[in-house]
């Protein structure tokens, strides 16, 4: 495998995650609508949820969820965490795809309507084998981002029945607001801003968004920016320039929010080179 740098866009990230806890090795590759985490992980994440819906397959071997502290860990061969679901993640030593689908992409959608959006769900152990082991084999033999991100669209649609497009059923002002900001992402946005983008009013913009999306607008926002932030710093910037190139006000913040999302600290996400076989 190459490092970053050899890659011809940034989006595609060597990555070394660790906390206190855990420690896994891979890459990342993002898109509009999701994202792409694959490699081999060990050990427990603290606490945290996220924007995007996830779905964890693995080749082989299970992994632990819980939802509740005092719970009890459930192990899983496929798994489906939905859209600001707090839970934590634990694993021991195997190697993992993690499938960030955000929820108001036609896939999202239609991952809400057939699993739920209140608890982990189990997917179908079959399909979860087969669409890792095919990630994998991707990964191993041409690792570049646009044959991962075909084949992560693929594994999205067999585990689904869906793709990662957008969902053309969305109230037309909402798609107008979403392609509004992501075009001005990088810099400060206010929900006033995107209100009168799309002629209406702030308080009829905040309930359609949070009727279409499942999501505040706030929380919307740190989801696209976290995930740029850790493009950038996969591409090679420090953590206080990708924090400010992400429209975060400071290092600080960016970090309270990425161990919030993800359950580790940025500053654990490192460019590594990787050698040899990951499945």
């Amino acid at each position: 495998m190459t490092t970053l740098g050899a890659e011809p866009t940034p989006p595609v990230a060597s990555v070394e995650r660790m906390s206190r806890a855990t420690a896994s090795t891979g890459r990342i590759y993002f898109w509009q609508g999701g994202s792409l985490w694959i490699g081999r992980g060990k050990g427990r994440t603290e606490w945290h949820e996220h924007h995007a819906h996830q779905l964890v397959v693995a080749p082989e071997g299970a992994f632990r969820f819980r939802t509740e502290a005092q719970g009890q860990w459930e192990s899983f061969e496929g798994a489906l965490v939905p859209s600001h679901c707090p839970h934590q993640f634990e694993v021991d030593g195997l190697a993992m795809a993690h499938l960030f689908v955000e929820p108001e992409s036609r896939a999202g959608r239609l991952l809400t309507d057939g699993f739920g959006a209140a608890a982990v769900s189990r997917l179908p152990a079959e399909a979860s084998r087969a669409s890792a082991r095919t990630l994998f084999q991707v990964f191993d033999s041409t690792p570049a981002r646009e044959q991962m991100v075909d084949a992560a669209a693929k594994a999205v649609a067999q585990l689904c029945g869906a793709t990662t497009e957008a969902d053309r059923t969305l109230d037309p002002r909402l798609a107008r607001a979403l392609a509004y900001i992501h075009a001005n992402i990088r810099n400060p946005i206010a929900l006033g801003d995107v209100a009168a983008a799309v002629a209406l009013s702030e308080s009829r913009f905040r309930h359609l968004f949070v009727a279409e999306t499942g999501s505040s607008f706030r929380a919307y926002l740190l989801w696209l920016r976290i995930n740029l932030a850790i493009e950038a710093a996969m591409a090679g910037a420090s953590w206080t320039e990708a924090a400010h190139g992400a429209g975060f006000a400071d290092s600080a913040h960016l970090t309270r929010t990425h161990k919030r999302v993800f359950g580790i600290e940025p500053s654990a996400v490192r460019p590594q080179v990787m050698s040899g076989s990951t499945s």
